[in-house]
C-alpha cells in the first residue's frame, strides 16, 4: 500500500488516463477525489465511493469559480488534498495556418490555465498542512516538435516549465512537482479521433499509430498509472522538478 494515508485529487478521471490512475491510487490505499465535467463520480469508481475511499466531484478546470467549489466540496467532505494530478487536457490537430485563434485559446485554457487555475486553488492546502505532491500530465511533445500540433505541443511545453518553476518556488514548503511526458496512450479517445477523423482507415491508421512508438505498440493508460504512483508516493522523496518520458522508444535516437 504505497500510498495509504494519502488523498488525491485527479482532474479529467472521468475516463482514460485519468480515471487509470485514479483505480492505481486507490489500489495502493489512497483516497481519492475523482474530477471531471461528469456529474457524479465514474462508474468503475462506485464501489470506492460507496466504502467512502473516493470521492466524485464536478470541475471544469477552466472557470476558477467552479475549481473553488470543488476544493470546498472535498473539505466539506473531509478529502484535505495532499496529491495533486492535473491531468485534464485536450489537443488539436494543425499547423499554425490550421490553427484558429480560437482553437489556440480553447486549448490554452484547458491544458494551460486549467493547471494554472487548479494549482493556485489547491497549493495552499498542502502548503498549510505541511507538504504535497503535484503531478502534471505533460506529453512527448512538451520536448520535440510534432507534425500538426502546433497549439497542443506550446501549451504542454508550457506545462512542463510550469511544473519546473512550482518545484523550484514551494520545495523549501516541502511541496514537490513533477511531470509525465508520455507518447501515444491507447484511451477511448484515440480510438473516438480514429472513427471521426479517418474513417475506413481505422486500422491502418491504428497500426502507423502503433508503430511511432518503437516497441510497437501505444502505452496502456495502466502504465502512465504506474508511473504517476511511484511519483506521488514516498518513494520519490528525492524527485522533485524533473520531466518523465514514458514514449516506447521514441527519443531514443534513429
Amino acid at each position: 500500500m504505497r500510498m495509504l494515508g494519502k488523498t488525491a485529487l485527479v482532474t479529467g478521471a472521468g475516463s482514460g488516463i485519468g480515471l487509470a490512475i485514479a483505480e492505481g491510487f486507490l489500489a495502493q490505499g489512497a483516497r481519492v477525489v475523482a474530477a471531471d465535467l461528469l456529474d457524479g463520480p465514474p462508474e468503475a469508481l462506485a464501489a470506492a465511493v460507496a466504502r467512502g475511499e473516493a470521492l466524485g466531484v464536478r470541475m471544469d478546470v477552466t472557470e476558477p469559480d467552479s475549481v473553488r467549489a470543488a476544493l470546498a466540496a472535498c473539505a466539506a467532505a473531509g478529502f484535505d488534498i495532499d496529491v495533486l494530478v492535473n491531468n485534464a487536457g485536450v489537443i488539436h490537430v494543425g499547423t499554425i495556418l490550421q490553427t484558429r485563434l480560437e482553437d489556440l485559446r480553447r486549448v490554452y485554457r484547458v491544458n494551460v490555465e486549467g493547471v494554472f487555475n487548479v494549482t493556485q486553488a489547491f497549493l495552499p492546502g498542502m502548503i498549510e498542512r505541511g507538504g504535497g505532491v503535484i503531478l502534471n500530465m505533460a506529453s512527448l511533445a512538451s520536448l520535440t516538435a510534432m507534425h500538426d500540433r502546433f497549439a497542443y505541443s506550446s501549451s504542454k511545453a508550457a506545462v512542463m516549465m510550469m511544473t519546473r518553476s512550482v518545484a523550484l518556488d514551494f520545495v523549501k514548503q516541502n511541496v514537490r512537482a513533477n511531470c509525465i511526458c508520455p507518447a501515444r496512450v491507447h484511451t477511448s479517445m484515440v480510438d473516438n479521433y480514429l472513427k471521426t477523423a479517418y474513417a475506413g482507415q481505422e486500422e491502418e491508421t491504428f497500426r502507423r499509430f502503433s508503430e511511432y512508438q518503437p516497441v510497437g505498440r501505444m502505452i496502456r493508460p495502466d502504465e502512465i498509472a504506474g508511473m504517476a504512483v511511484y511519483l506521488c508516493s514516498d518513494e520519490s522523496q528525492m524527485v522533485t522538478g524533473s520531466s518523465f518520458l514514458i514514449d516506447g522508444g521514441v527519443m531514443m535516437g534513429v
